[in-house]
């Protein structure tokens, strides 16, 4: 009965969790066998029973950058990440570069979080720069990304047919992606640059022994900064402990406000991206579409009907702001925003403000901006698209979004994802309301893009007040979420004020009980959340948000391996209950203890108006778990049966021999572990139910009669 059970309900998770790796070789029943073993030795172990106060600290207390990660693979690499070619040297020459859209591979063995991180990494590419990538569909040269023991790549294109670039353990970091992709594309490092010391000094007694050569130099011959001041935000520099024997810096730059900002992770600087542009002979990003702040006089080109009302360029408003978003307040008598106000016309009057022409790409477009309301509740800010073909010359108005009320007398960020499939313009439509007003609508930074938004957004008030006065070990709890899936989650902030690692700010990822939960697959399959702390600049080509992404992976256990990590909150996490007596369960988390260090987090603009930003989004990447498709070209038929072949690591017969001799000998240890052990976990499982019934194993972990919380409110769909 106890096999029955658990051989059950695990093969029916079989095909989700299958990756579609040929290392998965082994028979079903095999798999099934360590699979069950895997539990039920987990019932002789220690009790850890998991709670919402359980968290995964994937960085395990450590801020891990790339070289880090690779010295303790006992990588020995150049410059500690870099691939280098038997007999060639790394002189970037034009036929080292690769066509603006790079064909891609992503093999089998990569994790499924690193998966959906490059993918996101890409669109960063996407947004600043003209590069663009594509699956690999039969082209001569490629990129074919991997799981190595660390972060690597060769520098430029190497005009080898596959070119791999690794992206191991603790890789899976937006900011490491663009690095490595960056050498793939054909930088160097930053402080490699033939004019390094006129910026940085290099502490030379403090690099381990043997590591001296990552320090030196490139001649400007050999590598060309191109015309880009040195770079000490660039994600290609060093950190300032790179390569130290203990913890005192190796490199020490000249000015010293930039010691804490060199070795950034964050993705592509300002510098990152023009030199990138200006490698590739070009200017136009693939997804960027448009950015306003309204500093310059033509307002961005946008237009207004004839008459009155307007919207007026205002620098402050007597009820509100005082200031514009742009700047918030930082330069005295400065900065420009739109202002409508509603205090004035009669009821019903409107004014409409009209971007110039836009030719966005066809599909998801987002629409970010902010907006500083002070009219009456039932003033309404409208946003349309109006959309030109040859049978509308005037163009065709589809409204996206109606905004009234909500959060008032402060700059407030706004998402609206918009669907435009040709030119067009987005309209702002300001609609006076019946009810008495002494304010109105004020715009700015305006950004749109070629992509989806994020789904929700979570601002932090008063942060750095917050950060002064939180004892340690309290973490601050974001409001419920929704996902388009149905799955409700939660995000918890370690400000780490004074808790270990010091001088860090924790970030955790929680699944909680919610609305649809007897509806959904438990445990959570591949759900993949991506956790962004906005850089608040008005340019979104500008913006270096800090991510972090965590995978749902259904096969996860508890450290006694007798719970699943992500299954109902209900069944492995703890009651909430809220200020209003209502309540809600918290499942275990994971994140990162080591998310972003207070020094950093107070650089580029991730706190203004001491307000902090997290854009959220929850989504299904389990289509990843499927082998990206070979192309089918009969040119490329034997380089696909090759790549196969590569992929491939079969199991001998011996092999599957050995699995059969070991499932028995431990099913044989494992019966007398579980006869001594059954009946007190049995015990301890009713104990935390409050349940006097009788309880089986199928009981404790596998009913399918999950409990329903009708008291789940307070969640942001």
């Amino acid at each position: 009965m106890l096999h029955f059970y658990l051989y059950k309900n695990k093969a029916a998770t079989l095909p989700q969790t299958h990756q579609g790796s040929k290392q998965h070789s082994v028979s079903a029943a095999g798999v099934m066998s360590l699979r069950f073993l895997t539990l039920l030795f987990g019932l002789g172990l220690t009790a850890a029973a998991l709670t919402g106060e359980t968290v995964t600290d994937v960085d395990e207390g450590r801020d891990w950058d790339i070289f880090d990660i690779n010295q303790a693979a006992e990588l020995d690499l150049l410059e500690g990440d870099i691939e280098m070619p038997r007999g060639r040297n790394i002189m970037i020459e034009d036929s080292y570069r690769w066509p603006t859209t790079i064909p891609y591979y992503l093999e089998d063995s990569l994790e499924m979080n690193a998966k959906g991180v490059i993918l996101k990494a890409f669109d960063q590419y996407r947004l600043k720069t003209c590069i663009d990538f594509t699956p690999w569909n039969g082209e001569k040269n490629y990129i074919s990304v991997y799981k190595g023991s660390g972060c690597s790549s060769f520098v430029g294109n190497q005009q080898e047919g596959e070119q791999r670039l690794s992206i191991g353990k603790r890789c899976d970091r937006i900011g490491k992606v663009v690095h490595e992709f960056l050498h793939a594309l054909g930088f160097q490092h930053e402080h490699a640059r033939a004019d390094r010391d006129e910026y940085v000094k290099i502490m030379v007694d403090q690099i381990k022994p043997g590591k001296e050569d990552n320090f030196k130099t490139y001649d400007d011959q050999v590598s060309s900064a191109l015309g880009v001041p040195y770079d000490y935000s660039s994600v290609m520099h060093y950190s300032k402990t790179s390569f130290s024997i203990g913890s005192e810096p190796t490199i020490i730059t000249n000015s010293p406000s930039f010691m804490d900002v060199i070795g950034q992770r964050m993705g592509l600087s300002a510098s990152d991206r023009t030199k990138l542009n200006r490698l590739y002979n070009c200017t136009e990003s693939s997804t960027f579409v448009d950015s306003c702040d309204f500093e310059q006089e033509n307002i961005c080109g946008m237009i207004q009907e004839p008459g009155n009302p307007k919207w007026e360029q205002r620098r402050s408003v007597s009820g509100g702001p005082q200031h514009n978003f742009t700047a918030m307040g930082q330069w005295e008598g400065k900065g420009n925003f739109m202002h409508f106000s509603t205090a004035s016309p009669e009821p019903g009057h409107q004014a409409s403000l009209e971007s110039r022409w836009l030719y966005p790409k066809p599909g998801a477009q987002c629409l970010q901006f902010f907006l500083h309301n002070t009219g009456a509740a039932d003033d309404v800010l409208n946003i349309w698209v109006r959309e030109y073909d040859k049978a509308t010359p005037d163009g065709k108005l589809n409204l996206f979004k109606s905004i009234s009320g909500g959060v008032m007398g402060s700059w407030e960020l706004h998402n609206v994802d918009l669907n435009m499939t040709q030119k067009a313009r987005v309209v702002f439509q300001a609609v006076r309301g019946k009810s008495p007003s002494s304010g109105g609508f004020s715009l700015d930074d305006i950004n749109l893009s070629s992509k989806k938004c994020p789904q929700h957004i979570w601002r932090i008030r008063n942060i750095t007040s917050l950060m002064a006065t939180t004892p340690a070990g309290e973490q601050l709890n974001s409001p419920r979420f929704l996902s388009p899936a149905g799955y409700s989650f939660q995000v918890r902030l370690d400000l780490g004020g004074t808790s270990y690692p010091q001088g860090y700010m924790g970030l955790y990822f929680h699944l909680t009980s919610g609305p649809n939960d007897h509806n959904l697959k438990w445990p959570c399959p591949w759900q993949q959340v991506t956790m962004a702390l906005m850089d608040q600049h008005s340019d979104i080509r500008e913006q270096m948000n800090m991510y972090r992404m965590v995978t749902t992976d259904p096969d996860k256990v508890s450290s006694d391996g007798y719970e699943y990590y992500w299954d109902d909150p209900r069944e492995v996490g703890s009651k909430v209950t809220q200020s209003d007596g209502s309540f809600y369960y918290r499942g275990p988390g994971t994140g990162s203890s080591t998310f972003i260090t207070h020094s950093r987090l107070r650089s580029r603009q991730f706190i203004k108006g001491d307000d902090a930003i997290f854009l959220l989004s929850l989504d299904d990447i389990s289509d990843l778990l499927q082998p990206q498709p070979l192309p089918r070209s009969a040119d490329y038929a034997e380089a696909s049966a090759m790549k196969a072949v590569d992929q491939d690591t079969p199991q001998s017969t011996a092999s599957n021999h050995m699995v059969i001799v070991v499932v028995a000998m431990c099913v044989s240890a494992a019966i007398f572990v579980v006869s001594t052990v059954l009946l007190r976990k049995a015990w301890r499982v009713r104990r935390h139910r409050g349940s006097n019934d009788v309880v089986t194993l199928h009981d404790m972990r596998f009913s399918e009669h999950r409990t329903k919380d009708l008291h789940s409110v307070g969640i942001s769909a």
